[in-house]
């Protein structure tokens, strides 16, 4: 019972920083003793994050060649540790890590205070949002603005981030973020700057551009994905 409470006073007293990226570089596995080249093929294989490459299966490595099995198993033991800020062995424990890194969420602001209370604060991040409707129900125009909130200081309801943006049907436009920029006080051009942006024609071509994505988000402080 002694050693239960010390445990939990251990873990209220870790300090875990609200504004740490708890997405880990997958070049970070070297630290680890993961030799440089095995990382050059996971990258190679679209796997730029820790976190990433967890939420593979063992097999799905068995066709990257070059690595073992036992080489594969050494290399998920080490992302483990990487992305495991404190290590218990018991669920409760991880959880609160859990809890503690949760705070690193940003809730950006929609333009709509109301809108915003509906949703529990705005548009949250590390989260899947889906917006449907009829059509001009307001989808495309809540995207467009959300390309310019997220970018807004944390202090302002923004995700202080980049945005990328993959059209599927040819809705984004320029000539519309603008004067959005404009209502926030933002620059039009440097706002345009940080929007990444891709049409995706079919199926693959979008898969396609998310797995060429996926390196530049590991790279640059990127906070929404449309």
């Amino acid at each position: 019972r002694v050693e239960e409470v010390s445990k939990l006073q251990l873990v209220e007293g870790e300090t875990i920083d609200e504004e740490e990226d708890v997405i880990e570089a997958i070049h970070k596995l070297i630290s680890q003793g993961i030799n440089a080249s095995n990382v050059k093929k996971l990258q190679d294989a679209g796997i730029y994050t820790c976190n990433g490459l967890m939420m593979h299966t063992k097999r799905n490595f068995t066709g990257i060649k070059g690595l073992s099995k036992a080489k594969v198993d050494e290399i998920c033991e080490a992302a483990e540790k990487i992305s495991s800020t404190i290590q218990y062995s018991d669920y409760l424990y991880l959880l609160r890590v859990f809890q503690l890194k949760r705070k690193s969420v940003v809730c950006i602001t929609t333009g709509s205070q109301a809108f915003n209370e509906l949703l529990g604060g705005g548009i949250a991040t590390l989260a899947i949002t889906e917006a449907f409707g009829e059509f001009r129900s307001g989808k495309t125009q809540l995207e467009h603005t959300l390309c310019i909130s997220t970018q807004l200081p944390t202090n302002m309801h923004g995700g202080n981030g980049n945005v990328a943006y993959i059209d599927t049907e040819g809705t984004l436009q320029p000539d519309r973020i603008m004067p959005i920029a404009e209502r926030f006080g933002m620059d039009p051009g440097a706002v345009l700057d940080n929007i990444i942006y891709a049409r995706a024609y079919t199926y693959e071509h979008q898969y396609n551009l998310l797995f060429g994505l996926a390196a530049k988000m590991s790279e640059e402080p990127f906070r929404l994905l449309v």
